[in-house]
């Protein structure tokens, strides 16, 4: 599909794997619309080229970001809010009618994912908090969020040649194939959305909107980053074939626009792995 002078709703896009998207789309010249907890980080958007201004550090505010005539917005949301993001997809939408951008996808790079056994070695249970919480923000907030923007995204014009829409890019992770122990909820959590792929793509393609689903291995990002170092290198020495390294969000970034470029791709759940197989 055109990435120009499209807009790509970013969850998660203030770190991380969504960071490196937004980043990416940007420099193809995409409106983009951040929706996160936390505020990005102007170090690392400053230098993104910009064809109508640059972003300034004066730019940035606590829940609305960057005056209408650049190409990034942020938005303050907690995916467990659903009137937020009832609300956020809304201004979004009116933002798209004063840029002339149309909505063009949604990459979900919003998750959170704690290690816990489901009985440890002391008899303890693991945590109802944790299970509710992943699969609520994991789950029920990649759902959700699509939802209720696909009732702007079926009014977007037909693209020439395909009459493609839009794209929706969901994020799976290898455990969904290859957990080991004490993933059990987050395993539920992108196995879910490993399983939403193919039927959502079914759902929407009378209406041109394609979905593609990406399974990383391990990346360089925020969840990664509070792993036990015994962990980390353990994974780089028994489960990485190669390179023995995790993924640099570049990787990711570029494997996002290579989806939203390929009309053929659909349905599918595509791993980004380095070919990592977990050592029970």
């Amino acid at each position: 599909m055109k990435i120009e002078n499209r807009t790509f709703i970013i969850s998660g896009g203030s770190s991380g794997l969504g960071l490196a998207t937004v980043r990416n789309l940007l420099e193809a010249r995409a409106y983009v619309a951040i929706l996160d907890k936390q505020v990005p980080p102007m170090t690392e958007l400053s230098e993104v080229p910009s064809p109508r201004s640059t972003i300034t550090s004066s730019s940035i505010g606590s829940s609305s970001l960057l005056s209408r005539d650049l190409r990034l917005k942020y938005f303050e949301v907690n995916l467990l809010d659903l009137d937020r993001i009832s609300t956020v997809i809304e201004e979004v939408a009116s933002w798209t009618k004063e840029t002339g951008a149309t909505m063009g996808g949604i990459i979900h790079c919003a998750g959170i994912g704690e290690l816990e056994q489901l009985i440890n070695g002391q008899g303890t249970l693991h945590s109802e908090k944790i299970w509710d919480m992943t699969l609520s923000v994991n789950v029920s907030g990649t759902f959700h969020l699509t939802r209720m923007a696909l009732q702007h995204f079926i009014k977007v014009p037909r693209e020439e040649p395909d009459g493609e829409r839009g794209v929706i890019v969901m994020v799976s992770s290898s455990v969904a194939y290859d957990g080991t122990a004490g993933q059990i909820a987050y395993a539920a959590s992108k196995g879910a959305i490993r399983s939403m792929t193919l039927p959502m793509a079914r759902d929407l393609a009378r209406h041109g909107i394609r979905v593609v689903t990406i399974a990383p291995g391990p990346f360089t990002s925020p969840l990664t980053d509070v792993w036990p170092e015994r962990i980390t290198k353990s994974v780089h020495r028994d489960m990485l074939l190669y390179p023995k390294r995790f993924g640099f969000p570049t990787e990711f970034a570029d494997t996002v626009r290579w989806i939203l470029n390929t009309p053929y791709v659909n349905g599918e759940s595509i791993k980004l792995t380095a070919g990592i197989r977990a050592k029970i």
